[in-house]
Parts: C-alpha cells; structure tokens; sequence
C-alpha cells in the first residue's frame, strides 16, 4: 500500500542515494543538490554499503531509495537499523521518460536518485515480520487451493476425453464421488492417471487443511494478529480466510491514514479520465491483490444476506443501474462498503454489530442474477 511521502524533505538530507539491486550486485549512484552524481557497483550487502557511505560521506545526511522486487526488505531493515533513512518504492510508480530506448542498472539507480532528490518517489509500506510471515503462509494456502481447484479440472477434463460419466449422483467432490471414482471402470492407462490425480487431489487438499491451521496458530500467537483476525472476522460474510489474507496484505492497520485507502489499494474505485467540465468515468482500476478483491466480492454476496443495511445499499444500486449489469455493478459496490468498514474496525480496534433497527426485505430471484458464481472481477464496474 502505497503511503505518502509527508515525513520526507529533501532539503534535509544531503546525499540522495539510488540503488537498483539484484540477486549479487547493487548499482548505486550518489547525488547531492548541486552537480556532485557518482555510480559504482558493490556487492548485495548492507555492511560494504554502510561502511562505503561511513568512509566518502562522514557527517552528511544520507537518504536511501530502491525498488521492492524478489530481494525483499532485507536491505531496508538493515539500513533502518543503522539509523539511515530508506524508501522503498513500487516499480510500476517510478516515472519513466517517454521512448527512452538505453536501460541498465546504473541508469537505472541514477534515475531513482534524482528521483529521491525531487521529492518524485512515493514509497509503499513496509511490513513488520509479523505481517510479512502471515503472507508467506497466505500465498501458501492459495496456492495449494489454486492447485486443488486445477487438479479438478483435469480430473474432469479427463473423464469428458474418454467420454466416462462423473458421479453426480452423489454431488460435486464428496466423499462417496471420489470412492466412485476410484472404482470407475477404464483401461490400465486412464485408470492409472486417475488415480494419480486422485492422490494429487487429495495431497493438495490436506495441505491446504494444514496451512489453514498453521495460519489460525500464528495468528492465535500473535498478540497484534489475534485481535484484528477477530474484529475483521466480525464483519458479516468475512470469515477467518479472508480476515487474514487482509491482514497480511493490508500490513499494520495504524499506517493506514485514509477511508479510501483500502480500496485504492484494492482496485475497487473506479478509473476516470475527466477534462474541464467533462467527467468520466469508466470500471474499476483492478490493481492490487486480484485473489483477495475476488474473496471481497464473495463475501460481499453473502453479506447482502446477513446485514439489512447492506441489503438496501445493494438494491438502491442496483435500481440505478442498467438490467444488464445491474447486479454486477451492485456488488462491487458492497465490496468496497465492506473495505470502509474494514477500516472502521481496525482503526476503532472493535468487533462490528450490525444494526437491528433496519427492516429490509429479502433479494428476489432477479435481484441475485449471478449468486454464488464466481464473478470476473475484470468485468465488474464500480457506479
């Protein structure tokens, strides 16, 4: 989540310092406010870093910048602890000069360094350890549910290829379908590749169960993750898994200074290009996270269910809105609701209770055009 740059000034540091660092090497590039810009290359590592700057720029302010990428924040941590100033800035905010055909890594961390000296570079959050180990355990659970979720296809891509009937009888995926399938009769080869998509399924689907646990301890051990867990987990049709995939991308709640920062965040705001008199406006920006905008918009569905007062934000946007689309661009608006209330609650550190005074009636069938399907977020508009 980006954060603006309110407790920076470049008129209080001396050196702006531009790194662009790789798996070995960093590019570093020097500048101050007059024409003084020198670039060199030393090896990953924070120490030779420090003790470069110790030696050439002793008693001069120093200011560091570099892009978030796979080295992570190791590099910032380390220049933090010695008390140096680090911003790290998102790739995709870095400005670029227009049909500019020359890129390496010197020009690069030059490019970052005036950028720092101009006040230009608008630096993200940082995660504490906390929030940056529940991510790795969030990105593990959705890639074993990705992971679930392909092996049934094939399974079932499987099965249409040689023309073999999946048992619906006993509904999608029990447990009497799977001991089904395991006895369906085939010839050795197919028998033999179902089987073993059979025990992929069933490797994946245990250790998602296992993540999910790991996930429920670790938040339950942490005395900052356990509250936020429950306070977002009491807001109607946000459960446990979508709780913590907020938390963990989220990051602390306290740098979070805005209502709309969330849905920024998100993409759940609608783009605009407006002129003069002239606005317009047009769907939803789609950045950030997509699996946990798309957990939102399920929860969401269930949400209009449970709370009165989200029902009749729903079908007040959705009376507006062409038939066609309605329902779609209803929804969206209920997730971004949720992401205001999700603010509410962690800024407010306590659990939501809806309101019993309100009496709305329930959806009609028309109303709920899309229920329980999976919605392309990338057709979603926001109104």
């Amino acid at each position: 989540m980006t954060a603006a740059l309110a407790t920076f000034v470049p008129r209080d540091y001396d050196i702006f310092v531009g790194l662009d660092v790789d798996q070995r090497s960093m590019a570093i590039t020097f500048t101050d406010h007059g024409t003084m810009q020198k670039s060199l290359k030393l090896p990953y590592s924070a120490t030779q870093l420090l003790n470069y700057t110790e030696k050439h720029f002793l008693g001069q302010r120093l200011a560091f910048v570099y892009e978030a990428g796979p080295t992570g924040f190791g590099l910032h941590d380390e220049l933090r602890a010695a008390h140096q100033f680090c911003l790290v800035v998102s790739p995709s905010m870095v400005p670029q000069a227009p049909r500019k055909k020359v890129k390496t890594n010197r020009l690069d961390s030059k490019k970052l360094s005036e950028g720092l000296r101009g006040g230009q570079l608008q630096g993200i959050h940082v995660p504490a350890q906390s929030y940056r180990e529940l991510r790795h355990l969030v990105q593990l659970r959705d890639t074993q549910v990705a992971q679930l979720k392909a092996t049934k296809q094939r399974i079932k891509s499987l099965l249409l290829y040689e023309g073999l009937p999946f048992p619906e009888a006993h509904g999608k995926w029990t447990v009497p379908a799977l001991r089904e399938l395991e006895r369906l009769p085939c010839n050795a080869t197919v028998r033999f590749k179902l089987d073993q998509l059979l025990d992929s399924l069933q490797f994946h689907y245990l250790a998602a169960a296992k993540v999910q646990k790991q996930i429920r301890r670790f938040c339950q051990n942490d005395p900052e993750l356990r509250p936020c867990v429950r306070f977002l987990a009491s807001l109607p049709g946000v459960g446990t898994i979508t709780a913590t995939h907020a938390l963990a991308r989220l990051g602390d709640w306290r740098q979070i200074t805005d209502v709309r920062q969330i849905a920024g965040f998100l993409g759940l705001v609608s783009s605009e290009h407006s002129t003069g008199d002239k606005e317009n406006r047009g769907e939803i920006t789609r950045i950030g996270d997509k699996r946990l905008r798309s957990k939102l918009i399920q929860c969401a569905w269930i949400a209009i269910r449970k709370d009165p007062e989200l029902r009749a934000f729903y079908r007040r946007v959705y009376e507006r809105q062409p038939q066609k689309v309605a329902a779609r661009k209803a929804i969206v608006a209920v997730a971004r609701k949720l992401t205001t209330r999700m603010y509410a609650v962690l800024k407010q550190q306590r659990p939501f209770v809806i309101r019993t005074d309100i009496s709305v009636a329930p959806l009609t069938t028309e109303e709920t055009v899309g229920l329980g399907e999976r919605l392309d977020v990338r057709q979603n508009q926001h109104p």
